[in-house]
């Protein structure tokens, strides 16, 4: 008798459902001291250097931070003017260079120098966050920095008031900030492989790659598919006796229209992802209203960003400064808003109880 038993099926090409890795905080140890490394700073630096489309949102973000110049009191404009950083910079560019940084890596660095007698700040010397070792305590807390030397001259330590150290987006204990680049990786990635793939399917698109050639002897036919390679990457002609070859008129199918689909998609994913959109890098396929509300967004990301930053100068630096602030919509919303009377957004009624009908 046939027995139909559910429990007695086998699913031999079970597919495995994909699955996003734990992670646990990097927070401090039960030992006296814990040390962390930035041991993924040259990998997070190479993809910031060598992809435009991580580049160019980064730098684009620390300049709405910054670009706009500061101001201080009197004396303390004195002190930050005199800055020169490793001999060429301005206060303005290292902060700047720490606020690229800090998102590249995670946590960006720059020792801070001080006439001694008199406690005033003389410098600000931005450094390589690849020599930077934190070292905590069991309570978590930062007591020292040490500074790995790239010329063996062993480990220099720096106190903790000694440093001006910038973090981005610390979570939980972890005794260390987060690069933002960690989870564009995948996206990155996938944006390069489809440029280059699609580059080198156009370049050898036209290429005839099918030649029928009446010759058995393999070692002819070898010397005969080398000749042929070497005329078409010298751009040459390859001139052979009549009926020795025929050439296949055969081309791949190119399917461009889908690449810009798909690389538009990870563009968009990408930016989303940074929490820049595009319009702050002066360029957008957006209609003018999700323009002005992508830029409304990112003014309370900016606001975040300088209010942080005015808070570590004043808490490591001990000086007060504000930042000249870029140009706001929110004015221009609210007026457009009242003008509109026929607009079928939201209205008064719709939020505020006892308001129309």
């Amino acid at each position: 008798m046939t027995r139909f038993d559910i429990g007695q099926t086998t699913t031999p090409t079970t597919i495995t459902d994909e699955t996003i890795d734990s992670e646990s905080t990097e927070g401090p140890s039960d030992q006296k001291e814990t040390f962390w490394y930035n041991s993924n700073f040259t990998k997070w630096y190479g993809n910031y250097k060598n992809v435009a489309k991580v580049k160019i949102p980064i730098n684009a973000y620390a300049t709405w931070v910054v670009g706009q110049g500061w101001t201080a009191s009197t004396t303390d404009t004195v002190f930050l003017e005199n800055i020169r950083g490793w001999g060429e910079d301005s206060f303005l560019s290292i902060l700047w260079n720490m606020l690229v940084i800090k998102k590249v890596n995670g946590d960006s660095y720059a020792e801070i120098i001080i006439n001694e007698q008199t406690g005033t700040l003389l410098n600000l010397k931005p450094l390589d966050p690849a020599s930077i070792v934190h070292v905590v305590d069991n309570n978590g807390i930062i007591i020292r920095y040490e500074q790995i030397s790239k010329t063996k001259k062993g480990k220099k330590k720096i106190p903790v008031n000694k440093m001006f150290h910038l973090c981005n987006d610390r979570v939980a204990d972890n005794i260390h900030g987060t690069s933002i680049i960690e989870a564009l990786v995948w996206n990155m990635e996938a944006q390069e492989e489809a440029r280059k793939t699609h580059r080198k399917m156009v370049r050898r698109n036209g290429v005839v790659k099918i030649i029928e050639i009446d010759v058995q002897d393999t070692a002819k036919r070898d010397a005969f598919k080398k000749e042929w390679k070497t005329a078409i990457e010298n751009g040459d002609v390859l001139i052979l006796p009549k009926g020795v070859a025929e050439a296949k008129d055969w081309h791949g199918t190119l399917d461009t229209n889908g690449v810009i689909q798909w690389l538009n998609y990870l563009d968009d994913e990408a930016h989303m992802m940074s929490g820049m959109p595009k319009v702050i890098l002066g360029g957008s396929s957006e209609n003018e209203g999700d323009k002005k509300m992508s830029y409304l967004a990112f003014e309370q990301v900016y606001k975040r960003e300088v209010n942080e930053l005015k808070a570590d100068i004043w808490n490591q630096l001990a000086i007060r400064i504000e930042f000249n602030k870029p140009a706001s919509l929110q004015a221009q919303l609210a007026d457009n808003e009242l003008k509109n009377t026929s607009q079928v957004g939201l209205q008064p009624n719709d939020t505020e109880a006892g308001v129309g009908e």
